[in-house]
């Protein structure tokens, strides 16, 4: 049985990440909400909100985790090639509700998404409050690419992405792990492992391994946005 925490509960009620049961993998909590300072807490410890219409919040932290070290995006031969032949532009925080609406709608074979109105709203005060960041992959002035997550201090931990042209989101992430070392950005959490990450360079490390990192990374700023 996981913890089911009220709606005005502090944050520190969370369990540690550590108490996550295997099975599903990661889960940890239920209840809370979505304000500022439960994400923050959450996120510097090790732990995200994931959950559907109809469900209350959940909290997660899966082992292994997901990372991508910025120096380490592996650009293929046909994914260098793309980057060559494209005409797209790269922006920054120009569009954080364009992404989040994108990443939001409903994919091929999925039915409904995690992104639900309270995410987006959560997810859009982060961004007004300086946390929250997205890049834009335009194309003859449409917006066909992106992704969206939270910095703090020197770790930036991805929600999600999106494409609408063939490797948008490949040059979005690209873009980020370009853009993370001049901002002093060490990691960048994926969450969970797909083979499509680790084709770009991701791989998994262990909860104990992540949790010691983030909490370095993340200790000295108290809330570097």
């Amino acid at each position: 049985m996981i913890p089911w925490l009220p709606p005005d509960s502090r944050p520190e009620s969370l369990p540690p990440a550590s108490a996550a049961v295997g099975e599903p993998n990661g889960l940890l909590a239920a209840g809370g909400n979505l304000s500022p300072e439960w994400l923050l807490y959450a996120y510097r410890h090790g732990i995200f909100p994931w959950y559907s219409e109809r469900q209350p919040i959940l909290w997660w932290s899966p082992d292994p985790r997901c990372v991508l070290e910025p120096a380490e995006f592996r650009v293929h031969r046909s994914f260098a090639k793309s980057l060559r032949r494209s005409q797209h532009r790269i922006t920054m925080d120009s569009d954080f509700g364009a992404v989040v609406s994108a990443c939001a709608a409903p994919r091929p074979g999925q039915d409904g998404t995690w992104i639900t109105a309270a995410m987006a709203h959560a997810y859009t005060e982060m961004f007004r409050l300086g946390y929250a960041h997205s890049l834009e992959v335009w194309q003859d002035g449409s917006l066909v690419g992106g992704l969206y997550g939270i910095r703090i201090g020197g770790a930036f931990f991805g929600e999600s992405m999106f494409s609408r042209i063939r490797d948008a989101s490949k040059f979005a992430l690209k873009a980020l792990a370009d853009w993370a070392p001049g901002a002093q950005v060490e990691l960048i959490d994926c969450q969970l492992p797909t083979e499509h990450l680790m084709s770009l360079g991701a791989r998994a490390i262990s909860r104990a391994s992540y949790l010691l990192r983030v909490a370095r990374l993340t200790q000295s700023a108290a809330a570097c946005a």
